[in-house]
């Protein structure tokens, strides 16, 4: 749970991922932010918490996937499990929540 209050370094660092969607920079990720275009990343991280309670999150990627802006969240579950939810980064809408294989 420590780590899913990492918010600001973690959201700083966006990780690049390797699926062929657009990744979006850290720069251009801060100005969609502060132009008030994303979901902020703490409400997310909320959400997380409140459907894994216990999750340490390992990684988030902001992408852009069929002309959507995707949020992709990794977490460890508590039962040690790892999974990737998937939010709309404007509309904040949880699109997927799935077990890692």
């Amino acid at each position: 749970m420590r780590a899913l209050g990492l918010v600001l370094p973690v959201a700083l660092a966006l990780a690049a991922g390797a699926t062929g969607a657009d990744d979006i920079d850290q720069d251009e990720a801060l100005a969609l932010r502060r132009s008030g275009e994303l979901q902020p990343l703490e409400s997310l991280l909320a959400r997380v918490r409140e459907r894994h309670p216990g999750a340490t999150l390992l990684e988030v990627e902001l992408e852009g996937k069929h002309d959507r802006l995707i949020y992709e969240l990794e977490v460890l579950s508590a039962g040690g499990q790892v999974r990737e939810l998937e939010f709309d980064a404007r509309s904040g809408e949880l699109l997927h929540d799935e077990e890692e294989d």
